[in-house]
């Protein structure tokens, strides 16, 4: 069934009133789970799973369950969901079906493993670069198939002080010249002490947090090259004749690095999502998007409830729609296929109006092309690069929310994703394609 026109629907207010009351979610989908387990390119940490349990359960029921597939417990994500080890060798399909069977548990899954979506391109806006941010009548340079960013700069809309976005992904450069200013640091934490002074459950984290390392660091090294692009599209300091121009001058970023050099798991995916929408609530911020260039895996109902968590809080979830030049309708690419009025999936297209040959694609699952292919943007050391993928495409989407944001303040999650997908342009390379049959364009906001 096509997505419809975004609202506040009775699902969301669902979502919204389980998780204050803190009561489990859905109870997963435990035949998709098992069908995509026998799918090669679907990759999972070995012998781990996450089992999410029933609220209220007795530990002793809770070991028990886990004692029928040889379970032990090895973490406590949040809430009744836990991460488990398995025997070596044992059969994953198996014991999600095993545990399904336990009264004690809600769901079992396993913990899947997700990359980034861009692939590496060759090496700003005065010299025709930066095609994604051109428009029609931009200034000195135009490209209908850009983002129209241009036009909405000239018109003076290049800012979007006090409006913050999460950037979940790789680390990030944040020193980068065209990045530090745009950085977030967490007011209420003091760097260096020892101490989680916001009470988070986070020691430190003044720039955010690595769940991947498990560590305060958000940035170690070229590495994190990845995350470093993708905030450079989001939140590049624009109008200081030097290097890039993101789609928001001025910003604030927060960074949760979950990818590394092995990719990323759904365990630490979720504690990503929930450390964003939590600091939001927590600090009373602004923070209306989180950007997610990444995917892979298979079904997750804890991802799932983790970002619809995130759309109570009025935080849109941008997703890439993947790499896999396939039809995201037939095989789903996740997160970016989960359906929820707090998720935009975006495909590539080309600055000359082409679907990118790379992308994924869907007529009720994607929702709308924007920039992707021959991205420039900041890379470490204080340098630049160009990349192609849908992780390109995706931060300008997400940097478009946070343009609407500053000039539409106060609108919900669902209003926001209505506002987005509503002032597409159409295009023929996404018609048929993506939900709206059309661009992103910005000239408007």
């Amino acid at each position: 069934m096509p997505r419809s026109t975004p609202r506040f629907s009775r699902t969301l207010i669902a979502t919204a009133l389980a998780a204050l009351s803190g009561v489990a979610l859905a109870g997963g989908q435990p035949d998709r789970v098992v069908a995509e387990l026998q799918e090669a390119h679907r990759q999972h940490v070995p012998a781990e799973m996450l089992v999410q349990f029933k609220p209220g359960v007795a530990q002793a029921l809770r070991e028990a369950a886990l004692n029928r597939v040889g379970g032990k417990f090895l973490e406590k994500i949040r809430g009744d969901l836990h991460r488990i080890s398995l025997p070596q060798g044992a059969n994953l399909a198996a014991a999600v079906r095993a545990l399904h069977a336990q009264d004690a548990v809600d769901f079992a899954e396993p913990n899947w493993v997700y990359h980034h979506t861009a692939v590496s391109d060759d090496t700003y806006y005065t010299n025709g670069t930066l095609w994604g941010m051109y428009g029609d009548s931009s200034p000195l340079q135009t490209n209908q198939y850009g983002s129209q960013a241009g036009e909405a700069w000239n018109a003076g809309h290049n800012k979007c002080k006090g409006v913050l976005v999460g950037v979940i992904d790789e680390g990030v450069q944040y020193t980068h010249p065209d990045l530090k200013s745009n950085h977030w640091k967490n007011p209420a934490e003091i760097d260096g002490n020892g101490i989680d002074d916001d009470g988070n459950g986070y020691v430190d984290d003044t720039h955010g947090w690595d769940f991947d390392g498990n560590n305060k660091s958000v940035y170690d090294g070229t590495g994190d090259d990845h995350g470093t692009h993708v905030s450079g599209t989001i939140g590049g300091k624009g109008g200081n004749a030097a290097g890039v121009a993101g789609m928001c001058w001025v910003i604030k970023m927060v960074h949760a690095k979950f990818l590394g050099a092995g990719g990323g798991t759904t365990a630490n995916a979720i504690k990503s999502v929930d450390y964003i929408t939590d600091l939001k609530t927590r600090h009373n911020l602004n923070l209306v998007a989180t950007n997610n260039s990444w995917g892979g895996g298979g079904f997750s109902q804890g991802l799932k409830d983790a970002i619809d968590r995130g759309g109570a809080a009025n935080i849109l979830f941008i997703a890439a729609a993947g790499n896999n030049a396939s039809n995201n309708d037939v095989s789903p690419f996740y997160p970016a296929s989960y359906t929820s009025d707090a998720l935009i999936a975006v495909a590539a297209i080309t600055s000359t109006g082409s679907l990118a040959s790379f992308s994924n694609y869907g007529a009720t699952s994607v929702d709308l092309c924007a920039p992707g292919q021959s991205i420039t943007s900041t890379v470490p050391t204080n340098a630049y690069a160009s990349y192609s993928g849908t992780s390109m495409a995706t931060p300008h989407v997400t940097g478009a929310v946070a343009l609407y944001a500053k000039n539409h303040p106060g609108l919900t999650a669902a209003q926001l994703k209505s506002a987005i997908l509503g002032t597409t342009t159409a295009t023929s390379s996404c018609a048929g394609k993506t939900v709206t049959g059309g661009r992103l364009n910005v000239s408007t906001y």
